[in-house]
């Protein structure tokens, strides 16, 4: 017989403790201690159970048999002795409130760094959240998910959100709304005409979304959607001339224009000065909306006021003069920065790259592609999607479709990739994450450590492993179930025709016919330090290391596979992306298991299949060693690179650094670094301490770090554990 504690877990019925638990009563009566009434209490309790039962059942039971008994005394005291432990369990949700209302900086108030829990709409969302999570505890979660959760076994992503049934995240097609206009709250927008509309819909466009949602939101092909609008602007810069000149123009509309470049007018003269002077004001337009997308995208809020929009923009592709112009003018928007030059932390910005359009010289966007390589120099980003990657291709791509951004992967700047689909064409637009959870494989592993025989440990490993991925996408799935049963107009805008095949809905349809495109990721954390407890290495330092280490992500790839035919549904593997959780696992393993060196003794565990950040090693080496796994992480993954000094004047690294993406067929890929600015004089460096300006004397250091996928201003903001992994966080060298 099994009783379920309150945490969730499972532990075996002992009667002794029933026993215990009366006498401690019946020590607070005059009649004192009856130890047979205790004991005959306790069998009786025994002989009554005949399958799992909670630990509020038994003590119902023993109050029951105590009110029936002659020592209604006992029954008094032991309701008084419960009420109290009652009351102490609140305590510690107490504890936890008072903490959001007093700023105190924690785990809880800095579970996400760029959302700030100390303003009256932070600490009103910390409230909702803290709130919520006991609620899907006790009330949505399984018997059994619930028990891997309080054994930590696994982690149930956004819980807080779990009762709201939103979903995660969205490859916006922005085009949809660009052309048919929408409806946000009590106003509507009209079609775009001009670029700056078209640059404030896609503001608009993420942020009422984000609303609406619990994780990001994405343009999948930034560059595709604005490019039509560069070209009505220029009409519109031809039609003021036309009214200046009292002329008809109109054979100038469509113009063949080889690129969007300021040029002084010179000795241009009649139609030839017409149309460079149109596109030289085009450019100032186009460029005065790019700035304006990052600086609105730096400051509106969404979620109450609560957090700036956590989004993302891929472009590369769009060789149009168009296309061109527009990522031109992003890049030297970012490179510029924002305000007093700060450098922007959204939206992340994704370099698509691909051969035959942008990485090699003789492609038309390789200018472009070195741009994009002096930019993420100096300002982190863009990062680079690899669509030359074999699992990141499209047998349906065409050099000469004008639509072709349709069949190119686009991610979310953590990590989210949405691609395959087993309910329709293979793309990412207007799809995205519906939920995801996370397998603690690091105390799988460490349960296995102590037996001797190596073969016999690894095989107990994936025994338990396999159980923990039939739980979790059990999990999932009973999410999903529970996300179907929303309606449409729960979510106006983003299902108005967002999100794939939702405008066949009507608003009092639920959502389940078209939550199907979605994917369903399963991720998992500390790979490394599994390694180290299974064979005594990590897979950055031992050859064995790295088989066993892809022998486990494979596996978990080939079972969530056979998940995703199970259920008929987009599961995926992911490479988490721990901010919170990096802390929230290790903290639970040491007070379980101790202090175990290399696993255990530090604040956090390694994302996913990384090399640890303390290994010091070259980037070539962490390349190779890394880039196998991406091909099974078809749900995310990323490679990060931290550089040793200041690559402003020198992108030739950043190129290097996407090559090794190139030859070892990675995903995704990105450089991290750090960015100090002086908030006196502008002053930029990107040495490891800035503590005091050397030009202008001033200790106001303003300095920009990259925590997941995303960048965040200062580290007073963020967790303890990621704290201790910045610290320990070691460069590469080329």
């Amino acid at each position: 017989m099994n009783v379920i504690k309150r945490d969730g877990r499972l532990i075996q019925f002992d009667k002794a403790k029933i026993t215990d638990a009366i006498l401690k009563a019946m020590n607070h009566t005059v009649k004192g201690l009856d130890l047979e009434l205790a004991k005959k209490i306790s069998q009786d309790i025994s002989d009554s159970i005949k399958d799992t039962i909670s630990v509020e059942n038994i003590q119902d039971l023993v109050e029951n048999r105590l009110m029936a008994s002659k020592r209604k005394d006992v029954a008094r005291e032991y309701i008084i002795y419960r009420n109290k432990r009652n009351i102490a369990r609140g305590r510690k949700q107490y504890d936890i409130y008072m903490d959001i209302v007093n700023a105190v900086p924690n785990d809880v108030t800095r579970e996400n760094a760029n959302m700030n829990a100390d303003t009256p709409a932070g600490m009103m969302m910390k409230f909702a959240s803290e709130s919520s999570k006991p609620f899907v505890d006790d009330c949505l979660l399984s018997e059994q998910a619930s028990s891997y959760v309080g054994n930590n076994y696994i982690h149930v992503h956004d819980k807080d959100y779990y009762p709201t049934k939103s979903l995660t995240c969205i490859q916006h097609p922005l085009d949809y709304i660009l052309n048919n206009g929408f409806k946000a709250g009590h106003g509507a927008s009209r079609p775009a005409k001009r670029i700056e509309t078209a640059s404030i819909i896609g503001c608009i466009s993420m942020e009422q979304i984000q609303n609406e949602m619990h994780g990001g939101q994405a343009i999948p092909a930034f560059d595709f959607y604005l490019a039509p609008y560069v070209r009505l602007t220029y009409i519109e810069e031809i039609k003021k001339i036309e009214q200046l000149l009292d002329e008809n123009l109109e054979d100038l509309y469509n113009a063949e224009i080889e690129d969007y470049i300021e040029t002084p007018l010179g000795d241009l003269k009649d139609k030839d000065r017409y149309i460079q002077q149109a596109i030289n004001n085009t450019v100032k337009r186009v460029h005065q909306s790019m700035e304006a997308f990052i600086h609105n995208m730096n400051t509106i809020h969404s979620r109450g006021g609560n957090q700036v929009v956590f989004s993302s923009i891929n472009y590369g592709t769009d060789t149009s003069a168009e296309g061109r112009c527009i990522m031109r003018e992003i890049l030297t928007s970012t490179y510029k920065g924002v305000g007093n030059n700060e450098t922007p932390i959204f939206p992340i910005q994704i370099w698509k790259k691909k051969r035959g359009v942008n990485y090699l010289p003789e492609d038309r966007n390789y200018d472009l592609y070195k741009l994009a390589c002096k930019v993420t120099a100096k300002r982190f980003f863009p990062n680079f999607l690899n669509l030359d990657a074999t699992y990141n291709q499209h047998e349906s791509w065409d050099a000469n479709d004008p639509r072709r951004f349709e069949h190119e992967v686009s991610t979310m700047g953590c990590r989210t990739r949405v691609f395959e689909n087993r309910h329709g064409m293979k793309t990412s637009i207007g799809r995205g994450n519906l939920s995801f959870s996370t397998i603690n494989i690091v105390k799988l592993a460490i349960e296995c450590m102590e037996i001797e025989n190596k073969k016999d440990r690894i095989n107990t490993f994936f025994k338990d492993l396999q159980k923990c991925i039939d739980v979790v996408s059990e999990q999932l799935y009973d999410r999903y179930k529970f996300q179907c049963t929303a309606y449409k107009k729960q979510f106006p805008m983003l299902m108005s025709g967002m999100w794939l095949d939702s405008d066949k809905l009507s608003s009092n349809e639920t959502v389940e016919s078209v939550l199907k495109h979605g994917t369903l990721g399963i991720g998992f954390i500390g790979l490394a330090e599994t390694l180290i407890a299974l064979v005594g290495k990590h897979h950055g330092e031992s050859e064995e290391a790295q088989e066993l280490g892809l022998q486990i992500v494979k596996f978990m790839f080939d079972k969530v596979k056979e998940k995703a035919d199970f259920y008929n549904l987009n599961f995926s593997l992911l490479a988490t992306p721990a901010e919170g959780l990096s802390g929230k696992f290790v903290k639970k393993d040491r007070k379980q298991f101790g202090s175990i060196p290399d696993i255990t003794d530090r604040e956090y565990y390694t994302n996913s299949s990384h090399i640890p950040v303390w290994y010091k090693c070259s980037i070539e080496h962490k390349a190779k060693i890394e880039s196998p796994y991406h091909e099974y992480e078809r749900g995310g993954h990323i490679f990060y690179v931290e550089l040793d000094g200041d690559a402003t004047h020198n992108p030739s690294v950043i190129m290097q650094t996407v090559d090794l993406i190139d030859k070892y067929n990675m995903g995704y890929g990105s450089v991290n670094h750090t960015r100090n600015r002086c908030k006196g004089c502008g002053y930029e460096d990107s040495s490891e301490v800035l503590s005091k300006c050397p030009e202008c004397g001033s200790t106001d250091i303003d300095t920009i770090q990259r925590i997941t996928g995303y960048l965040v201003g200062g580290v007073d903001s963020w967790n303890d554990a990621k704290k201790a992994e910045l610290k320990d966080r070691v460069t590469h060298n080329c």
